[in-house]
């Protein structure tokens, strides 16, 4: 019972691997019957010493609990076990004969035993506190009829049910929401007020109760409308399965949990909900995303264009400075232009640096490279970076590969290694060159380097410090190693 049980009470129940994952599932639908039954339920397993341990516990959201306190680990009193006993024994929910008085209220307890198969694996308990008035409202004897029906489901092992769309998804309908029931050919025998205000929403003119559900919607639906292919089982009740309803914008999240009763249908229950506010902040939200990623291809674009008119103008110098300053300057603007790129393929403003430092290294070390073969290598992850990071990284990082191609090798074959290591928030790069390294005491002045500086300890919140390369025993070696400490606002690498 892994995830069920509380950790000092596991290794106290024996049960299969796929005993388990039907109390799984049931725990994770049967939200459905507290609400509808205004009822607290525990889940009871058997203990190797033959006792009843609970395992799981699940409160109305339609009304007060009947135990305010935790009952998981608890065991089940012995005057109440010889009850759960006779629901393991016949396989039939069994009544306590009269209310539990807890001090404060009387509760009526009813003893579901939960079949896979042709077996008991354990007991469900439904107690529901007696009275006129439950949890603030009136008792709704149609509701509590559909809750009976899905525990003699239970009892019977047709319940849950494998592949039912569950209360996990995001806008799929509760019973608070509204709530209908169907008989075998579809037509609305009960209607809770908040489904009947759905329905008359989405167009469904009086009263809903005694009509044909699926032929009602099909006639308001509007000629050439798209229309969901589940839609129709689901609104005849033959499918465990969850569509959405559209008709002039108004929007219904229906979801149907088919009714039997000793393997025969019995009709269905249907939970409907009004999405439509969600919808709206959906597409809102859509649209948004869709501009600000218009924005960055556009950016992109005209970077490109940019960078073009930069590669032609060095193409007309004379000069050989401006040339170099405008190759250097078309080299900036591309790395900038990648990073966009990068930012206009997804929504969420961040993106995945390893990607994208891939195409800013071999674009840096082509640029740079003048005579000689020039390797490059990437070791480590960089991981997921927001964008303004991104931007500042990525022009840091092509400075720093083409300062190790152009001076640090100066022309001849040699390698540059990048290795980045990351731990949440903080990131570690490594620019490593086995070239001619720097003289100590070399203050470096060019543009490049000022550039470097400003983005890291403005944008990056960082430092970066250049330091000759030392071998194992700590001996000075060939080359410079450049070391950047960024301080970075994204989620660790994937």
């Amino acid at each position: 019972m892994r995830n069920l049980l509380a950790s000092s009470e596991r290794g106290l129940v024996d049960l299969q691997a796929a005993d388990v994952d039907w109390l799984h599932q049931l725990v994770a639908d049967w939200q459905v019957i507290a609400d509808l039954s205004v009822s607290d339920l525990v889940l009871w397993a058997r203990t190797d010493t033959n006792r009843f341990v609970a395992t799981a516990h699940c409160r109305p959201a339609t009304g007060a609990t009947v135990h305010p306190e935790d009952v998981i680990g608890r065991r089940m009193p012995a005057a109440r076990e010889a009850m759960a006993l006779e629901a393991l024994a016949n396989k039939q929910v069994v009544v306590a004969s009269d209310p539990e008085w807890t001090g404060t209220t009387a509760v009526r307890e009813e003893y579901v035993p939960v079949m896979r198969g042709s077996r008991v694996i354990a007991v469900m308990t439904r107690e529901t506190a007696v009275g006129v008035m439950r949890g603030g409202r009136l008792v709704d004897r149609p509701q509590e009829d559909l809750a009976d029906a899905i525990c003699h489901m239970i009892a019977q092992g047709a319940f849950p049910i494998r592949g039912a769309a569950t209360g996990l998804r995001h806008g799929t309908p509760r019973v608070a929401d509204g709530v209908l029931r169907l008989d075998n050919e579809g037509v609305v025998t009960y209607a809770s007020p908040n489904a009947s205000s759905c329905f008359h929403r989405l167009g469904l003119p009086g009263d809903i109760e005694g009509g044909h559900l699926a032929e009602a919607v099909t006639r308001i639906i509007p000629e050439r409308t798209p229309v969901d292919e589940t839609m129709a089982v689901v609104l005849m009740g033959r499918q465990a399965w969850l569509t959405e309803l559209e008709i002039r914008g108004v929007y219904l999240s229906v979801r149907c949990i088919p009714l039997t009763d000793d393997g025969q249908r019995a009709g269905a229950l249907l939970m409907v909900r009004d999405v439509s506010e969600l919808r709206r902040r959906e597409q809102v939200l859509m649209n948004k995303d869709a501009t600000i990623r218009e924005i960055h291809h556009r950016v992109k674009n005209n970077l490109q264009t940019v960078s073009a008119l930069l590669r032609m103008q060095a193409r007309r110098a004379t000069n050989d400075e401006t040339r170099e300053a405008l190759a250097e300057a078309e080299r900036r603007v591309a790395t900038i232009a990648t990073v966009h790129a990068a930012l206009s393929q997804n929504v969420d403003e961040t993106v995945d640096f390893d990607e994208v430092f891939v195409s800013v290294l071999r674009g840096a070390a082509a640029v740079a490279t003048a005579g000689g073969s020039v390797n490059t290598r990437i070791e480590g992850r960089f991981g997921i970076v927001d964008a303004d990071a991104a931007q500042a990284l990525a022009t840091v990082l092509a400075e720093l590969v083409t300062n190790a191609v152009e001076h640090g090798l100066e022309g001849r074959d040699g390698t540059v290694t990048v290795t980045a290591r990351r731990d949440g928030d903080d990131l570690t790069v490594h620019v490593i060159d086995d070239g001619v390294g720097l003289e100590p005491g070399t203050v470096l002045t060019g543009l490049g380097t000022r550039i470097v500086s400003t983005l890291v300890q403005g944008e990056l919140r960082g430092s970066i410090d250049w330091l000759p390369v030392r071998d194992i025993h700590g001996r000075r070696g060939r080359g410079t190693d450049v070391v950047l400490r960024a301080t970075l606002k994204a989620s660790c690498p994937r």
